[in-house]
């Protein structure tokens, strides 16, 4: 799929776009920061390449969280923008355009969508039952039902899936079911509601999923749904509701997901009125130009079904790829608030360099949508490694001596040896070309730091330090220390989509206007480049520890931390009658007590600590993720004898830093303490996760 830049492309990207009810955390940076490496390696290439994005900016969420703030709907999305934008900006995400799904334009050209669907016979009315909230007088979103999962039981579970057994089901399936905006027993009620008949795209879509768009894992899994038949979609949703409201349709609007992908070509239409680029030539159905969205695989079916189908029927040309990419997991495990992992954009730009993380990120994505792993300790050694040790290194070995030595100007001419290194460097221009146009970054960062290897080999072997203190040697520094810096020049403009601003401190150094990708087929020959300064530091464990515990910080739901198990951090209690049982402790609410939230743990791992006397480490499932905790139950049980066990904890205990570690909850035991202490157990056929009521 690789071009020449002597074939120039016109090539539109998008990423999905980021919901206007949150901020940006870095599992969201894992897309963003794939697709903007690889708008600024086509821009490189030569190519007119043009991304945008926009605020997701409708739906119920929306509504009721500005509601809360007690601001208007428009505020709440004006404040997210800028946020957004900012953090974007941080991280050296460079969009062409960002826009809005509110904006005039999304609205006119999603109306105009729907129009011509429901010209060519796509629209249909159905009369469908719905749970109603009668507090709040509106209809419910599935996500804003809340009750017991029919299948398992698990209480306190979403109206279209059960998170502990992965059931999928209809809102009024559940058992007690309850509003999640009021808390009201919701009741059902009809209302008419609108469709978009997908299953009149089945054969169009069969063919598209198999032409090549789609990654093999992707069209396969598509292949299920197309088999088993396409149901109508629900792209309509009843008042109260903030978004577009659909013409000719009293108290109806659309449903976000069918105006959010229609942001993507009212962003690019905005575009086009500022920079002169002809709206209808890139989605014209017929265009020449290359259409690509780059998304989370949990939300393909939205990209791949039915935003085809949509376009398909409102005679728009089709996207060329949808690219879907893994999850980010940190240290091996989901991202979690209690261990300070779910880590906010804005909390990391406050600790360390964005680059850092886009180098990572790209030393781990490939074309395929396998999840990839922030692991804290590889992440800060093979950027040490890579960036600081072997790439930087190089020009930071070979500037002075062409600055002292030489007066910045490097050698006039080569060796036929130093001509034939710098040409293998060069050679490798299509080989990476090839591995970024495919998404292949991992394999393109493997290959790009072998070069690195051999540069520095180069330069231990020329040993300019040694080159400096002999005589008649000046010719040879001389040539050794130009191809250094040639050869990072290389290596910096291979480098430069994903570390751009480290790249434009290395154009400041080498005295360079831009990044060409054809640039290194020549070297720089009596060309004079400036005092080098440090480009990148070392990334240190330390500042990485003070970010996750700065993330721990903020996103604890508790202010105050209480000791996790350990009997040696209270008060000794007040004994009863009986030495063996405490008193009964100042009474509380039932309030008080709906806020501890007890969970089914299944122990995984338990391990003595050998700096204290009382606690053993224990590593708790709790269905969704695994916790540390620090357990004060040493001189009652061995540690083998708790593996495998079930047992109750505190769940949304706030995490307490400890000098052994973090602990993330409180197991609960019974006992007056020594050896006879009990872990509580739950009956058979609990299972980790299952809430304790």
């Amino acid at each position: 799929m690789s071009q020449t830049p002597q074939s120039p492309r016109k090539i539109l990207i998008t990423s999905a776009l980021p919901y206007a009810n949150g901020p940006i955390h870095l599992g969201h940076l894992v897309e963003y920061i794939q697709t903007d490496i690889w708008s600024r390696f086509q821009k490189m290439r030569g190519h007119t390449c043009t991304y945008v994005c926009a605020d997701d900016a409708h739906g119920t969420p929306i509504m009721l969280r500005a509601e809360a703030e007690g601001i208007t709907p428009e505020e709440l999305i004006a404040k997210s923008s800028i946020d957004h934008q900012q953090d974007f900006a941080g991280f050296n995400i460079a969009f062409d355009h960002y826009g809005s799904t509110n904006s005039e334009q999304n609205k006119q050209l999603s109306q105009s969508i729907y129009l011509k669907l429901k010209e060519q016979g796509y629209i249909s009315r159905k009369t469908i039952s719905q749970f109603y909230d009668p507090e709040k007088q509106m209809f419910l979103p599935d996500r804003f039902v809340k009750g017991t999962c029919p299948k398992c039981k698990t209480e306190d579970q979403y109206g279209d899936n059960c998170e502990a057994c992965g059931a999928t089901y209809s809102p009024t399936d559940l058992i007690d079911p309850k509003s999640a905006v009021s808390g009201a027993t919701p009741v059902e009620k009809e209302t008419d509601h609108l469709f978009f008949e997908l299953g009149q795209f089945e054969q169009m879509l069969k063919e598209w999923t198999k032409a090549g768009h789609l990654q093999a894992q992707i069209a396969n899994k598509l292949d299920e749904w197309l088999e088993s038949g396409l149901r109508g979609w629900d792209i309509s949703r009843d008042a109260p509701y903030f978004g577009f409201q659909i013409p000719g349709e009293e108290n109806k609007f659309f449903y976000v997901w069918l105006d959010a992908p229609i942001g993507y070509m009212s962003s690019f239409k905005e575009y086009c009125e500022k920079s002169g680029l002809d709206f209808d030539e890139y989605w014209k159905k017929d265009s020449n130009a290359e259409l690509y969205h780059f998304i989370g695989k949990d939300i393909i079916n939205f990209h791949a079904l039915f935003w085809p189908a949509m376009l398909s029927g409102s005679d728009y040309r089709t996207p060329d790829g949808v690219f879907a990419h893994g999850f980010l997991t940190v240290d091996g495990q989901k991202m979690s608030k209690s261990r300070g992992t779910f880590v906010m954009a804005k909390t990391y730009l406050d600790y360390l360099n964005p680059e850092y993380l886009r180098y990572y990120y790209a030393a781990k994505l490939t074309s395929r949508i396998d999840d990839i792993d922030l692991n804290l300790e590889d992440f800060a050694q093979r950027v040490n490694s890579d960036l600081v040790g072997k790439v930087v290194n190089i020009a930071s070995r070979c500037a002075g001596f062409v600055v002292k030595k030489f007066d910045g100007k490097l050698a006039e001419s080569l060796s036929a040896d130093a001509q034939t290194l710098y040409q293998s460097f060069a050679d490798k221009s299509e080989t990476i070309a090839d591995l970024y146009e495919k998404r292949d970054y991992s394999h393109a960062m493997r290959e790009i730091m072998a070069l690195a290897d051999k540069a520095n080999e180069y330069i231990a072997e020329t040993a300019p330090w040694v080159l400096a203190k002999e005589e008649g040697k000046e010719a040879e520094l001389h040539e050794s220390v130009s191809v250094g810096i040639n050869l990072f020049r290389v290596l910096m403009s291979y480098l430069a989509p994903v570390i751009p601003a480290t790249a434009d401190k290395a154009l400041a150094f080498l005295q360079l206007d831009s990044w060409q990708w054809q640039a290194v087929a020549t070297p720089l020959l009596g060309h004079e480049i400036t005092k080098f300064k440090p480009l990148l530091t070392r990334l240190e464990m330390a500042d990485i520890e003070k970010m996750i515990d700065a993330s721990a910080a903020s996103l604890a739901n508790t202010k105050s931390s209480a000791p996790d198990g350990k009997k040696g951090d209270s008060k000794p209690a007040k004994k009863a009658a009986s030495a063996d049982y405490d008193a009964i402790a100042e009474q509380i609410t039932i309030d008080d007590f709906a806020k501890i939230d007890l969970r089914i743990a299944k122990i995984v791992n338990a391990e003595a600590v050998p700096e204290a006397n009382k606690l053993l480490k224990l590593t708790l499932d709790i269905g969704l993720e695994q916790r540390q905790v620090f357990a004060g139950i040493k001189s009652a049980y061995e540690p083998e004898q708790l593996i495998g066990k079930l047992t109750v904890m505190v769940a949304n205990l706030a995490p307490r830093k400890m000098r052994f570690g973090v602990s993330e909850g409180m197991v609960l035991a019974a006992g007056p303490g020594g050896s006879d202490l009990y872990v509580l157990s739950p009956d058979s056929g609990a299972t980790p996760g299952m809430r304790v009521k």
